[in-house]
């Protein structure tokens, strides 16, 4: 099974000062690691396993920098979790950085 690995960057202005962690890799669900940019600039860094979602991933981050406008680094490992769960997993990680 190949690993897919995709890269997105949002400009970015709410600036956070805590590391969080949220999720486990896990059949049907994913990891979140999410820590302070030091530029600014939202990084998004994903491994899954999926093939062929770039589209979906790209709207959800979309919606999600629109809302939360945070600069952070964040590294999600994937393994195959749906859409609403990467919601769930994006907003206990806000919860937890907050």
């Amino acid at each position: 099974m190949a690993i897919e690995q995709l890269h997105f960057q949002y400009k970015a202005e709410r600036v956070i000062t805590k590391r969080g962690y949220v999720g486990v890799v896990a059949s049907g669900d994913l990891e979140i690691l999410v820590e302070p940019s030091p530029n600014g600039i939202a990084q998004v860094d994903i491994r899954t396993q999926t093939e062929g979602f770039r589209q979906i991933w790209q709207a959800i981050f979309d919606r999600f920098f629109q809302d939360y406008n945070i600069a952070a680094q964040i590294q999600i490992n994937d393994f195959g979790a749906t859409p609403g769960v990467v919601n769930l997993r994006l907003a206990q990680v806000v919860e937890v950085i907050d």
